[in-house]
């Protein structure tokens, strides 16, 4: 089976929308060279609408490094909007319809693991079907206030995770892996 890593950037009190505003300052090589490792350790994306829409304006006409391996990656884009003429971006196949049950069916079909990059929508349904194997996050130093989160307030049972590696870049972004703990999800429960 298909393992699914959600790889997002986050602030400090744990908002996730809209990085392009907010993560700039911060971006550096390592912080490039972290999201490139974690692309590479995966064999496909899973993208929003919106997301794919961003990432496909920012890398489609470019090329090189980062771009060639953005363009190349065979993309799963879930919407119910977003017409098959408008998912010419490299490998890009639409999956309409319940997120939940087309994921399932395409964490069940041989090949490499699976990334959500990005989407926090996304992230969000896969993480409240207990379908996110690995969370690789990059906590950024930097409070927002406002925006949305991961984590929606209103979660409906208590999850623990266990850390894997932590790693602070030279800007005080901290590199985190974790992974679902389900014995210990039982006893919070």
């Amino acid at each position: 089976m298909r393992q699914i890593a959600a790889g997002l950037f986050v602030s400090l009190d744990g908002v996730v929308e809209a990085p392009e505003k907010w993560t700039g300052p911060y971006f550096n090589d390592q912080v490039g060279q972290a999201v490139g490792a974690l692309m590479a350790t995966n064999d496909a994306m899973l993208l929003g609408r919106v997301t794919y829409q961003g990432f496909a304006a920012a890398f489609g006409g470019q090329s090189g490094g980062m771009a060639d391996q953005m363009n190349n990656t065979p993309k799963y884009v879930v919407s119910s909007t977003l017409a098959d003429r408008e998912a010419a971006w490299g490998p890009t196949t639409v999956l309409r319809g319940d997120v939940v049950a087309e994921v399932t069916a395409l964490r069940a079909q041989p090949g490499g693991n699976l990334l959500v990059e990005g989407s926090a929508q996304l992230a969000q349904a896969l993480i409240s079907h207990g379908l996110v194997d690995e969370y690789r996050l990059m906590l950024f130093p930097i409070v927002l206030g406002a925006g949305k989160r991961l984590f929606p307030p209103a979660v409906n049972e208590s999850s623990t995770l266990t850390l894997s590696s932590a790693k602070p870049d030279s800007d005080g972004v901290m590199l985190l892996t974790y992974h679902p703990a389900p014995d210990k999800n039982a006893a919070v429960a």
